[in-house]
């Protein structure tokens, strides 16, 4: 992986040994207010070990169309995002991220794995590396279901 700012890193240089909210995010989508939800949730709990992890996709409508600095720029500005953003990644297709090629395989509650569905979708990693949840784009970040996914890996 690499960062926004095009450093070479990966999921467990930017995770540390915190629990993990991996995001494929988008800065010109209807869910785009979620990145508000997800600042709460790094500032309520991040000091308890947890992070957001931010993976800006451009592969749902173009929706995520902006360099690195724009985004960068956008992010801050916006919404305060004090969480790592990954660089620009393709979460779907051929081409898609070797990460999301695992994520993939990994269940909803409902049980379909699969395909990203669109900008959003959550994946919940616990401290050691195992997906504990996986959440689509619609779940609010602060749905009680998240919290309470969230406060039990904690």
């Amino acid at each position: 992986m690499r960062t926004l700012d095009d450093k070479p890193t990966t999921l467990a240089e930017l995770a540390g040994d915190k629990v993990v909210l991996l995001v494929n995010v988008a800065s010109k989508c209807g869910l785009t207010p979620q990145y508000g939800g997800l600042v709460e949730l790094q500032q309520t709990y991040g000091p308890q070990g947890f992070t957001v992890v931010g993976v800006p996709s451009n592969q749902f409508l173009g929706q995520e169309p902006g360099t690195a600095e724009e985004i960068a720029e956008f992010c801050s500005t916006t919404y305060g995002v004090d969480f790592p953003l990954t660089e620009k990644t393709e979460v779907n297709g051929e081409n898609r991220h070797p990460l999301y090629a695992e994520l993939a395989q990994v269940a909803d509650a409902a049980g379909e794995a699969g395909d990203v569905q669109w900008n959003f979708e959550k994946f919940l990693i616990g401290r050691d590396g195992s997906v504990l949840a996986r959440i689509r784009p619609r779940t609010e970040p602060k749905d009680a279901s998240v919290i309470a996914a969230i406060e039990g890996a904690l």
